[in-house]
């Protein structure tokens, strides 16, 4: 189901299916947890897949458009991904100290904000609420 919805999208744009796009989308698939892309990068590598760096990033926004993934941001400088298929709808709070993220469940948050983007002609992919702030197990530490 995952490859047909990225088959879609490059069909849309004009784009093939390459040997490239199709090793990414395996490791894709193949990740349990949250990703990144040099970390994908690295497997690929480690593997022995021969995928540039740039065809890893260029698949990686190509599955996030095509609602493959999502991204997600815990404050560092490294995007990071995780997969839509197997996960249910939740948002993250992040331990700035520790690195550490909770997981925390969706309530429908975005049908407050989907008729206000809509109108403004935003087309809306998934969204994510962030909370940033200490984990009690690290301000006991301080």
């Amino acid at each position: 189901m995952e490859r047909k919805k990225l088959s879609g999208l490059l069909d849309r744009k004009g784009l093939k299916m390459t040997s490239g796009r199709e090793a990414v989308l395996k490791e894709v698939l193949n990740a349990h947890g949250h990703f990144c892309a040099e970390g994908l990068n690295k497997t690929c590598r480690d593997k022995k897949k021969r995928v540039s760096r740039a065809t890893v990033y260029r698949t990686l926004n190509e599955l996030l458009e095509a609602g493959v993934i999502r991204k997600t941001a815990f404050g560092d400088k490294h995007s990071n991904f995780e997969h839509l298929y197997d996960e249910r709808p939740h948002h993250h709070a992040y331990c700035i100290r520790t690195g550490k993220y909770i997981e925390l469940p969706d309530f429908g948050e975005e049908k407050k904000y989907l008729p206000i983007l809509e109108k403004m002609g935003f087309k809306v992919l998934g969204h994510e609420l962030h909370f940033y702030g200490i984990s009690r197990e690290d301000t006991r530490k301080s």
